[in-house]
């Protein structure tokens, strides 16, 4: 393939990385340069701020939970086109499982495999010339990963980034530029991540005010001259690794309160010739009745919980298509699917009823990491068996696990048991589980 491509990672989490990569993103259209993006990692929210900008839907790449084959066909299709693609890391660019190098999951991996050049993004804000040892370990860390220069974030003076700039200079690494510290250019957040991009009503003047600092701050034609080609060492297979779909005509619930759906998963599901119905349950609806499987993804149901609790045409409709039809949830729809859910001020709101269990805010607490998981029956993510990768990222908790039959046996990203978790009865199923790709 002849695509370019350029890594945006930084040291740690924080550092302004999504700002940065939307400003370089938005600067480089307003070029007529064909920019797609792309996203280390299992994470919903980036990739739709990416989509508000790039000329692609936006795919997740992960070295720990997919097969290399996946991998290699998502870059592809991602750079297809494009004149650059920009792939934002995940949390410091090291970072990742305890597992074999390439397998951690880490941005690191991704710049290895596919000898891809990073632009560091070094949050100054408390530090001068201290930042340059940071350069220099970066740069040093990996003789397999080219950290291609730096983009210094948050500098609070000019004399401030005349500092850091002539350290840094003095170990011969580029600087891309540095953007001064700015609070209203900072994206909210809540206990997932960034607020979603679709609630931002003010996401168009945002990107065009990101644009502008870019072209005012940043050296662009520096950081299209860093891109290198994308490496591929392993065959394309179209299908290895991805997740089949759970029927030919497939009801999927898309509102607010559910958006926590991969685009590869969706895009497999096309190409294997699945028809996706999308409905709102936030808008009361019920699954289409021409849907012969409804999923449940994930997302924000806690902070919708009233509506989701009145939404009566949307449970009863629920309830009568999974009596002929099988129905899945991951993560904020498992909790729907349950008898109710607690928010965080105590109050019960009553839920489909369709699983025995009920989850809790009460008292919140992270359940963050990769999972590894084996399906204990036949279901919508598979036969009875059946390996996937994937991971789990939620601050609810079990109030009551009721009894229904488990529906997956999980373990870590190091191999280690974490027992069995979701649940399962008649034709539905439900797991705080998110499935990324097929174990292979």
């Amino acid at each position: 393939m002849t695509g370019r491509g350029l890594i945006i990672a930084a040291p740690q989490s924080g550092a302004g990385k999504t700002t940065i990569t939307l400003a370089v993103l938005a600067a480089l259209k307003r070029r007529d340069v064909k920019v797609r993006a792309a996203k280390a990692g299992p994470d919903y929210i980036d990739p739709a701020f990416h989509a508000a900008v790039a000329d692609n839907l936006v795919v997740n790449l992960d070295s720990w939970a997919m097969p290399d084959s996946l991998l290699e066909a998502l870059i592809v299709r991602a750079a297809d086109g494009a004149d650059i693609l920009i792939i934002e890391g995940v949390m410091g660019l090291f970072d990742g499982a305890s597992a074999s190098a390439g397998r951690r999951g880490a941005t690191a991996d991704l710049a290895a495999r596919f000898d891809l050049p990073v632009m560091l993004v070094l949050d100054v804000a408390r530090q001068a010339q201290s930042a340059a040892a940071i350069a220099r370990g970066f740069a040093s860390h990996d003789p397999a990963v080219k950290i291609a220069g730096l983009l210094l974030n948050r500098t609070v003076s000019e004399r401030h980034r005349a500092l850091v700039t002539n350290a840094i200079s003095a170990l011969g690494l580029p600087s891309f530029g540095a953007l001064p510290r700015d609070a209203s250019l900072a994206l909210p957040e809540r206990h997932l991540g960034l607020v979603q991009a679709a609630e931002r009503a003010d996401l168009a003047a945002l990107i065009d005010r990101l644009a502008a600092m870019a072209e005012r701050y940043f050296d662009l034609d520096a950081v299209l001259a860093a891109a290198a080609p994308v490496t591929l060492r392993a065959r394309a297979d179209g299908d290895a690794g991805f997740l089949p779909p759970p029927g030919q005509r497939i009801a999927l619930a898309h509102d607010r309160a559910f958006s926590f759906v991969y685009p590869h998963v969706l895009d497999a599901w096309r190409n294997a010739g699945a028809e996706i119905l999308p409905f709102s349950p936030l808008a009361d609806e019920a699954p289409p009745e021409r849907a012969d499987s409804c999923w449940l993804p994930g997302g924000y149901p806690e902070l919708h919980a009233d509506t989701l609790a009145a939404a009566r045409h949307f449970a009863d409709g629920l309830r009568r298509f999974a009596e002929t039809r099988p129905v899945h949830g991951e993560c904020g729809g498992y909790m729907v699917l349950g008898q109710r859910i607690e928010d965080s001020d105590g109050r019960q709101h009553a839920m489909a009823g369709l699983l025995g269990h009920s989850t809790s805010f009460a008292k919140r607490k992270l359940h963050l990491g990769y999972r590894a998981a084996r399906l204990l029956s036949d279901g919508a993510l598979g036969a009875k068996g059946a390996r996937l990768r994937g991971h789990e990222f939620h601050y609810a908790s079990l109030a009551f696990a009721g009894d229904d039959a488990p529906f997956a046996e999980l373990s870590d990203a190091e191999g280690r048991p974490l027992g069995k978790s979701g649940g399962r009865r008649g034709r539905v199923s439900g797991t705080f589980f998110h499935a990324i790709a097929a174990d292979r």
